[in-house]
C-alpha cells in the first residue's frame, strides 16, 4: 500500500483493513537545537516541508523509483515527524534513516522484530525528532550531504542507501471493532461522563546526521503482536534533495532558509518536552554511542553546523498522553 501525496503530506490508507484506518505524516521543519553538552526540549514546527512525488517529476536523472517522494532540505538543517490518525486508529511503524532503523540502531529489516520492538505505535507516540539514544533522550535529526561520513548510517554501518522509509502496519479490522463498540458501551451506561482526548497536533543526495540532544522518550509498544495485520503493510520512500537543486529538479523555488537562533529565541517561540515516565521505552541502544555531526566536523577540522551558539534551554511546556 503506497500512500497518496497531497498537501505536502503523505496519507495512508486501508479501506481493504478498516474505513477508520488512516494515517497522515508531516515531515516539519524546525529549529536545528545547538550541538552541544546541552539537552533541549522540543523546539516546535515552522511548517511542513514540500513533498513532491517521483512520478511527477519529468527528469529521468533524478526522478528515482516512482514510488518514491522528494524532500528538499537545506544542508545541516533539520526536521522531525508528525504522525496522526483522525479516529485514533493504532498503527505500528518503522523507521529507516539510511538503512539503520531510528529506534534501535540496527540494520533495517523489512521483517517487524517484536522481539526487538524495533517500531513505535501511534498514537502513544506523536512525533519522532530524531535518534533514539536512552529512554529520555534523541540526537536531532539533521540533514548531511553523503560520502563525508556524516550521516548516521554512514558512521555506524559505512554506507547510507540515501532513502528515509516509513513502513506502517494498521491494527487489525476486528479489534478495532471491538475496542470502538466497548467505548459506545460505556458511552451508554455512563452518559454524564464525557471523554476528552487530546490529538497530537546535492544533486548526489542527503542523508540525516545526529545533531543536538532533545528530550524525548519513544513510547513501550503496548499491543499484542497478533493485533497487528501484517499482511497489510504499506511503505513511502522519502529521498532528501539539497534545497539548492530544488528548483532545477522542480522548478520552483526552494522554501527559506531556516531562521539562525538568535532570531528565533528574539521572537519567544515556545519549547516542548514529549516525555511519559509510564510509557518511557527503557535502556539505551546502539545509537548511544553515535557521534554528533558536531564532533564529526572537528576530528575532521571542518565546521558543518553554521549559527550553533549556545544558549540556556528555555523552560519547556510539557506535553504527553
Amino acid at each position: 500500500m503506497s500512500p497518496i501525496v497531497t498537501r505536502n503530506q503523505l496519507s495512508f490508507a486501508f479501506p481493504d483493513v478498516h474505513p477508520d484506518a488512516r494515517l497522515h505524516i508531516r515531515v516539519q521543519r524546525t529549529l536545528r537545537v545547538p550541538d552541544d553538552e546541552n539537552t533541549y526540549g522540543l523546539p516546535p514546527g515552522l511548517g511542513s516541508f514540500p513533498l513532491i512525488s517521483a512520478e511527477t517529476i519529468d527528469r529521468p536523472a533524478h526522478s528515482g523509483a516512482g514510488t518514491d517522494v522528494f524532500l528538499p532540505m537545506w544542508q545541516a538543517e533539520a526536521a522531525w515527524l508528525d504522525f496522526s490518525s483522525p479516529e485514533d486508529y493504532p498503527f505500528l511503524v518503522r523507521i529507516s534513516v539510511g538503512g539503520i532503523n531510528a529506534v534501535t540502531g540496527e540494520d533495517f529489516t523489512d521483517a517487524i522484530d517484536f522481539v526487538g520492538e524495533d517500531y513505535f505505535e501511534v498514537p502513544e507516540q506523536p512525533w519522532l525528532d530524531g535518534f533514539r539514544v536512552d529512554e529520555k533522550t534523541v540526537r536531532q535529526f539533521v540533514a548531511m550531504p553523503l560520502g563525508e561520513g556524516y550521516t548516521a548510517a554512514e558512521q555506524l554501518g559505512g554506507t547510507d542507501d540515501g532513502r528515509l522509509r516509513i513502513q506502517v502496519t494498521p491494527l487489525r479490522a476486528a479489534t478495532w471493532d471491538e475496542r470502538v463498540a466497548a467505548r459506545r458501551a460505556a458511552r451508554s451506561v455512563e452518559p454524564d461522563t464525557i471523554e476528552l482526548c487530546a490529538m497530537p497536533g546535492s544533486t548526489d543526495g542527503m542523508g540525516m546526521g545526529a545533531g543536538g540532544s532533545i528530550t524525548q522518550s519513544i513510547a513501550t509498544p503496548v499491543e499484542p503482536r497478533t493485533n497487528w495485520d501484517t499482511g497489510a503493510t504499506g511503505e513511502a520512500t522519502l529521498r532528501i534533495i539539497n534545497s539548492a537543486d530544488w528548483e532545477g529538479l522542480t522548478g520552483t523555488a526552494p522554501h527559506h532558509e531556516p531562521p539562525p537562533i538568535e532570531e528565533y529565541l528574539e521572537h519567544g517561540y515556545p519549547w516542548f518536552e514529549w516525555y511519559d515516565d509510564s510509557l518511557a521505552r527503557r535502556g539505551g541502544s546502539k545509537l548511544s554511542d553515535l557521534k554528533t555531526v558536531k564532533e564529526i566536523g572537528d576530528a575532521k577540522g571542518e565546521s558543518p553546523l553554521p549559527d550553533n551558539p549556545s544558549f540556556d534551554p528555555p523552560e519547556p511546556h510539557v506535553v504527553g498522553p
